[in-house]
């Protein structure tokens, strides 16, 4: 028996005779069954292959939105009570809700809508691209190339503006080729690293060099020849030459530590600068600061609810985590807010400011102060020194002093 695989979801054993299957009287009814089981299996094989061509379920036709078929001059009964369609209720009537309803006033019976059915299978069911227009792509195509030729004519004014600045002033022209006939050949060499200050200006400029690379393909026993673009962005002029780099910030060796390799510096390079002046404060920061604290916050309290039994995980399900997180953080500030509260009541706040009494504030006394031009004070009434109720100056005991 020859060797034909036709389905390769059918496994060989199935297709072949067994080893302790003799060819004996029942030979020909043997192979006649594999030669049925092959025919089924490669029937079956034809039957899944989809002809996209031939398909019904792929036709080109597909509903026709917003089309009207039959219109009315009376209501009929069943029909929708706001417009008066016999194709839709009243719940979805997509019609502005009338003072009264074609039920009632039996006036402007809305015609009924086109109701098509189409009998398509589970993947035409679940087909995005079933009843797509290809022709609407072409607005998008017209927009980009209007958009395309209103840059090509501005580009083309800015162009013509220059032209004409130069022609206005032809002097300048004069004294800026004097200028490079005197210079050297080696003046006239640019590094690529400088940038002159009228390109410093366009740092957000990006530049694009298009490379044209030969390649040769075999298609239908012939060679083709291809030439490809591909596109090349030059990012040179997006950074400032002004800005010093952070691993040159501070050249000491046993300051903050670079890492070539992730482009990294963890600490501060100029810890002991000043705060106004100190632009980068090391890669930490950005962990330290913002959201991150809060992000942090955020995986230890779905750590801890994990430990104690709880099924929250902050990979596979963040939202809930984060839910849980904000609850806890509400109801820990009522229960804080709570015992505050019943404390201040029983025990009273000891650290609160009373009100100074109106009395006080608002009372006049017949104490006489005199002041200069400057604001100082030059006679006061004599603070009356407190009266001990011992006897003052007396020394007993041989002692100095009280």
């Amino acid at each position: 028996m020859e060797r034909i695989i036709n389905n390769q979801a059918c496994p060989w054993k199935v297709l072949r005779r067994n080893w302790f299957c003799k060819a004996t009287s029942y030979k020909n009814v043997w192979i006649c069954a594999l030669r049925l089981l092959r025919i089924a299996s490669r029937n079956a094989l034809k039957a899944s292959i989809r002809k996209w061509k031939s398909d019904p379920n792929y036709t080109k036709a597909w509903y026709d939105r917003g089309a009207k078929v039959h219109q009315v001059e009376k209501y009929r009964k069943g029909a929708c009570e706001n417009c008066g369609a016999i194709t839709h209720d009243a719940k979805a009537c997509m019609d502005r809700p009338r003072k009264k309803g074609a039920k009632w006033t039996n006036m402007y019976i809305a015609p009924d809508e086109k109701i098509e059915t189409f009998e398509l299978d589970y993947v035409g069911k679940r087909d995005r691209w079933n009843g797509y227009d290809t022709a609407t792509f072409a607005r998008v195509i017209e927009r980009y190339k209007a958009r395309h030729e209103a840059r090509r004519k501005y580009l083309k004014e800015q162009q013509r503006k220059k032209l004409e600045e130069k022609n206005s002033n032809p002097s300048e022209q004069v004294k800026v080729s004097e200028e490079k006939e005197d210079d050297d050949e080696d003046s006239l060499k640019v590094d690529e690293a400088k940038v002159d200050e009228s390109k410093q200006m366009d740092f957000a400029k990006v530049e694009k060099h298009v490379h044209f690379r030969r390649r040769w393909q075999r298609q239908e026993s012939k060679f083709m020849h291809l030439e490809p673009l591909t596109e090349v962005i030059d990012f040179r002029n997006l950074r400032i030459r002004e800005d010093t780099a952070k691993y040159l910030l501070n050249l000491n060796v046993n300051s903050a530590h670079y890492d070539p390799k992730t482009w990294s510096m963890r600490e501060v390079p100029l810890s002991d600068s000043d705060l106004n002046e100190k632009f980068y404060g090391g890669d930490n920061q950005y962990i330290t600061s913002g959201q991150a604290m809060e992000f942090k916050q955020l995986n230890v309290h779905a750590w801890e609810l994990y430990e104690k039994g709880q099924d929250v995980h902050m990979q596979v399900a963040p939202s809930q985590a984060e839910l849980l997180y904000k609850n806890y953080k509400v109801i820990k500030e009522k229960l804080k807010s709570k015992t505050k509260d019943t404390i201040m009541e029983k025990y009273g706040n000891a650290a609160a400011e009373e009100e100074i009494p109106k009395e006080l504030l608002l009372g006049q006394s017949e104490k006489q102060v005199e002041y200069d031009r400057a604001g100082r004070v030059i006679k006061d009434q004599e603070i009356a020194l407190p009266r001990s109720k011992y006897e003052e100056d007396v020394y007993i005991n041989n002692h100095t002093c009280v």
